[in-house]
């Protein structure tokens, strides 16, 4: 039996049409078994916290691991874990925002708010889904043009048919989505973890680095790769995702079943993220002890290093491997991103579409800037698009960041479920941090480029 009959089976997802599988989003068609040992509920709860971890490990981030990895050993691993630790803190509290009010945080939005203050975050959270989707592309483009050979701009427009692999995978449903996205995530995990085994690293100098040092914040290239990696961590719109797919499970809808919902769902997401967390760490620490050891500190570009790992560790698949992982790496990110697209837009302005319409608008608004670049600067240009899209990114976050706080600490919305004294303290520092050094990360970036 395949790992996806086998999630799936255990289940008992009950859906019709396609649209109605993504309305099912919000209509809690996955049944949690009643007075089932632990296990089993966890396995029932397991699936949203892996959708949402996959943009934590999409191409975005490729660049600036590689760059942190080959610059300065595994100095920044550090940061690689306490930004891990900030993101698990936000999914929590995007997760227990969508269990306790029974809305996800675009239609929480949208009852708090005016419609014109809605209207703007709901543009802002477009954008942002839109720069995601166009790294997405970048990125499997890349892994198709370092695989087969082929040119960048057909890898560009190939990247479209994944429209048909999302609407296949709603139409035998939600939990099949999920399998497929957890493969894919196994994938990418298997092999960085091969990876590391070629490169050989120093444990010692590993366990070291996760303990942050002064020297981060004194030394300005250092800091501002740092910075990179914090202020990407957390996409804007996982947000919204977590806090809308996390009411797919069937749980009862009273103070204890929520209770039990967001523990389980907690798990869930930590779990996932710990895995983002290896795979981040592991492209770090592969560019650390291979392109640092041989002195080549100069590896920034996800080309470069998959030219680079072969003949520097001298293992012939070491290089396709690393191609293979960027290529589930885009897949996954480009798929959970168009769901998050669908659940934005139902919540701020009540607009359904159907899922290939929402895909393929999606698509085309990211498409469009692609293949202009590509057909005008080439592959330079396809870098600093990627880097680009990562700024934006950025710029987004504390659009998404703020209400979520918000709503978390407000007790009106939350009853017995707002957050704790210390944690609303905590809520709010993390929130401040991350638009902080977002915001520094843009003056950063605009001095480099002027």
């Amino acid at each position: 039996m395949s790992f996806s009959s086998f999630f799936y089976r255990h289940s008992h997802c009950k859906t019709k049409t396609s649209l109605q599988k993504m309305d099912s989003l919000s209509h809690r068609s996955i049944a949690i078994p009643e007075n089932a040992p632990f296990w089993k509920k966890l396995f029932a709860f397991s699936g949203p916290g892996f959708l949402i971890a996959v943009g934590y490990m999409d191409p975005g981030n490729w660049a600036t691991d590689l760059a942190a990895g080959s610059q300065f050993n595994y100095a920044l691993l550090s940061v690689i874990f306490i930004s891990n630790l900030l993101a698990m803190l936000l999914q929590h509290l995007a997760l227990k925002l969508g269990i306790v009010t029974e809305r996800d945080l675009a239609q929480n939005c949208r009852s708090h708010y005016r419609p014109s203050v809605n209207f703007m975050l709901w543009i802002f959270c477009e954008i942002a889904i839109v720069a995601c989707d166009l790294a997405e592309i970048i990125g499997s483009a890349i892994a198709l043009n370092l695989l087969f050979h082929l040119p960048i701009l057909w890898g560009v427009g190939l990247t479209a048919i994944d429209a048909f692999v999302l609407l296949f995978l709603q139409q035998k449903g939600f939990r099949y989505l999920e399998a497929f996205i957890i493969t894919l995530i196994g994938i990418i995990t298997l092999c960085f973890g091969f990876e590391i085994l070629f490169s050989h690293p120093s444990t010692l100098s590993i366990a070291a680095a996760l303990l942050p040092h002064p020297k981060i914040v004194m030394h300005p290239g250092m800091l501002y790769i740092a910075i990179g990696i914090l202020g990407a961590t957390v996409m804007p719109h996982n947000l919204y995702l977590h806090s809308s797919i996390v009411q797919t499970r069937s749980y009862p809808l009273t103070p204890l079943g929520k209770r039990e919902a967001i523990h389980f769902a907690s798990i869930d997401s930590n779990i996932a993220l710990a895995l983002a967390m290896f795979v981040n760490g592991a492209i770090l620490i592969v560019a650390a002890a291979t392109f640092f050891k041989a002195g080549r500190h100069d590896v920034a570009e996800i080309k470069d290093a998959y030219q680079l790992l072969t003949p520097l560790l001298g293992v012939t698949s070491a290089s396709t491997l690393f191609a293979i992982a960027l290529l589930a790496a885009g897949q996954n990110s480009t798929l959970t991103g168009t769901m998050a697209a669908q659940i934005v837009m139902e919540g701020f302005l009540k607009l359904k579409m159907k899922p290939w319409q929402r895909r393929l608008l999606t698509r085309s608004l990211a498409l469009l800037p692609t293949f202009l670049v590509v057909a005008i600067a080439g592959d330079r240009g396809m870098n600093q698009l990627l880097l680009a899209s990562q700024v934006i990114l950025s710029m987004q976050l504390s659009f998404a960041v703020i209400p979520l706080v918000h709503f978390t600490n407000d007790s009106k919305k939350m009853g017995a479920f707002v957050n704790s004294p210390f944690l609303k303290v905590t809520a709010w520092f993390v929130a401040l941090i991350i638009v902080a050094l977002n915001a520094w990360l843009l003056v950063l970036i605009a001095k480099a480029w002027l």
